[in-house]
């Protein structure tokens, strides 16, 4: 029997995770469950391993099942695959069962060519219609170039701000019809001259390549650090997911949007998240624009809300887990594009699992295992000094997308973050926006900041999966990226300036600001107290001063595992008595050094005693 690459989302459901990755999985449980979802199909995990066996090609069978799906989708739609009259156009999206996001790629509005956009047009008077397909094909375009032909979009980019400056707009919604369509060819003219081919125009062929693209970006650089930094296996690949597209950036009574039905910041039980009128779901989270708080969608579709809070309270009680989700309102039609376990800081998942046992939807036990323990470590990063910050004014604000104090010397670029920390050097990295290429210099930096993007963009999801303070949408920053400077209200920062900012509050201060350890409290020892009570392990720590004896006893640690009697000797006033010992030529000699050394251990000895208070202490040298 022939394998099955490929299922529709009437034929899958969220136990199918393995096969279908975790965004197709959860597309055929919404399904399932009668959510409003654009009716598409899944190409397996298998078939991107396959896809590597093969030497990164395709094969023939793999493809036959995915014109089978796209036939399917021609049914279940009313629409067909290149046709002149009602053309369906699709997104090829990336799913691998652990979810990595921004780390792989998206390709929006296939299908499109000259002749598809001229007959849309043709067949839909309204002016406004042709803005709209223009939009969508010029974003195809540059979407298909970066993504599957790896043209930098850098080329596009700097077609837009030339094409903006000289109609004198800001955004590019702003843009005509007219422009649109000159963008258009403009786009096609650099993809020649970069490629020296056309764009191509058949719509089969621009599926087959979007789909190696997406089965290629599960091994790009920045897809192999996540992986690496999360235990995700290679071998696990991703699913691709081919779907009608919806359009947001249909007119003024459209939108996109995304939504968590939890603060993925704090944990707090409301709504949070964003959406933009007349734009596609990249506009979001990429934060090419800052977008509207996610209540101000009842003022504009007030129907397409309410059924949304509904959709909401139904995923959170079906997963029993805070959800985030995307979503793309058409002409005031609601239709739900993905849903996912969402990423959330530390301090949020505590309370949210603690809340989720409150309300009945977990066990003590199974909060307990929602948390992820290395996640934990960032509710021991420094905050602020609360009467520090008490006496600092802050010099501007933006938006708290990932909590915790960071101060340090600021840089502009990914790489000097890495190359700055790699001295020894505390850093913040400003950027207009962050991208997925930014992912090692946000590792590196103690904290980020961007102009564009809120609460839902690129960086705040990073930082805040990796527990890295962020501040996102300071839009009042004057940025110089080429000459490596910013004013903020009148003060300039240049590289290497300090800075401290709240990821909390989105604060942004000049100058470094103290910082104090945290310390367990709340949810944090209501959740470690469970664990306690289920655990079958006893837990001790290493340690080797005083200082670090007491930090870990009040973190709960029951005695030290190793304490390595070398590390007492590394202040400044020890060392020296150390080396002397080290160094000594006769027993004379090392004897007078140890008696200096001497007196040292035995206080040191005696207080961190003291500290374990009768838990065991296994010392080595």
């Amino acid at each position: 029997m022939a394998n099955k690459w490929v299922y529709t989302f009437k034929e899958g459901n969220m136990s199918m995770r393995n096969l279908l990755g975790g965004k197709g999985a959860n597309l055929a449980e919404m399904t399932e469950i009668g959510l409003p979802v654009p009716q598409g199909f899944t190409i397996t995990t298998e078939a991107c391993t396959q896809y590597y066996e093969d030497g990164r090609k395709i094969n023939d069978e793999i493809m036959a099942q995915a014109m089978e799906g796209v036939a399917w989708m021609e049914k279940e739609n009313g629409k067909k695959f290149g046709d002149l009259k009602n053309p369906l156009l699709v997104s090829v999206r990336s799913g691998a069962r652990a979810s990595m996001p921004g780390m792989m790629d998206t390709i929006l509005n296939l299908g499109l060519n000259d002749e598809v956009v001229a007959a849309m047009i043709a067949g839909n008077p309204d002016p406004k219609f042709e803005r709209f397909v223009y939009d969508s094909y010029r974003r195809f375009i540059q979407m298909f170039s970066d993504v599957v032909m790896e043209v930098g979009k850098k080329y596009f980019e700097q077609l837009i701000d030339k094409m903006k400056e000289e109609k004198g707009v800001k955004y590019d919604v702003d843009l005509t019809a007219a422009d649109l369509k000159t963008l258009a060819e403009q786009f096609k003219a650099e993809y020649k001259n970069q490629l020296g081919t056309d764009f191509p125009s058949d719509p089969v062929e621009q599926l087959k390549l979007a789909i190696e693209a997406v089965f290629r970006s599960w091994d790009n650089p920045r897809a192999n650090v996540y992986r690496r930094d999360n235990d995700i296996p290679y071998s696990w690949g991703t699913a691709v997911n081919v779907m009608p597209m919806v359009f947001g950036n249909l007119n003024d009574n459209s939108g996109t949007g995304v939504a968590f039905t939890r603060d993925p910041a704090t944990g707090e039980k409301k709504l949070m998240g964003e959406f933009l009128t007349n734009a596609q779901g990249e506009d979001v989270v990429a934060g090419v624009r800052t977008p509207m708080p996610i209540t101000q969608m009842a003022e504009k579709f007030p129907e397409a809300y309410e059924q949304f809070i509904k959709v909401c309270d139904i995923l959170e009680g079906h997963y029993h887990d805070m959800q985030d989700m995307e979503f793309t309102v058409e002409n005031g039609k609601l239709y739900m594009l993905q849903c996912r376990n969402g990423k959330r800081t530390a301090q949020a998942a505590l309370k949210i699992a603690c809340d989720l046992v409150d309300e009945g939807m977990k066990t003590e036990q199974e909060a307990v295992a929602m948390i992820d323990p290395r996640n934990l470590d960032t509710l021991l990063h420094p905050q602020f000094d609360a009467k520090a910050l008490k006496a600092a004014t802050p010099l501007g604000k933006g938006l708290g997308a990932s909590p915790g104090a960071a101060c340090g010397k600021v840089v502009f670029t990914a790489d000097d973050a890495v190359e700055w920390k790699a001295r020894g050097e505390k850093v913040v990295l400003v950027r207009l926006e962050t991208s997925p290429e930014d992912i090692t210099g946000m590792k590196a930096a103690q904290g980020i900041l961007t102009v564009r993007g809120g609460m839902t963009s690129h960086a705040a999801v990073v930082a805040r999966g990796m527990g890295t303070c962020c501040v996102s949408g300071c839009g009042d920053i004057n940025m110089d990226e080429e000459n490596k400077k910013f004013t903020l209200n009148g003060q300039t920062f240049v590289e290497g300036s300090e800075i401290s900012i709240d990821g909390t509050t989105g604060n942004i201060y000049a100058g470094l600001i103290p910082t104090v350890d945290a310390t367990i409290a709340g949810e944090f020892g209501r959740i470690m107290a469970w664990a306690d009570k289920y655990r079958r392990l006893k837990v001790r720590t290493n340690a080797d001063t005083p200082t670090d004896a007491k930090k870990a006893r009040e973190l709960g640690a029951e005695g030290i595992g190793l304490c390595r009697t070398e590390h007492m000797f590394f202040e400044e006033s020890r060392i020296a008595a150390f080396r002397e010992m080290i160094c000594s030529d006769t027993v004379e000699e090392r004897e007078k050094a140890l008696e200096k050394i001497l007196p040292y251990q035995q206080d040191d000895f005696t207080k961190l005693y003291e500290a374990l208070e009768g838990n065991p202490v296994c010392i080595g040298s």
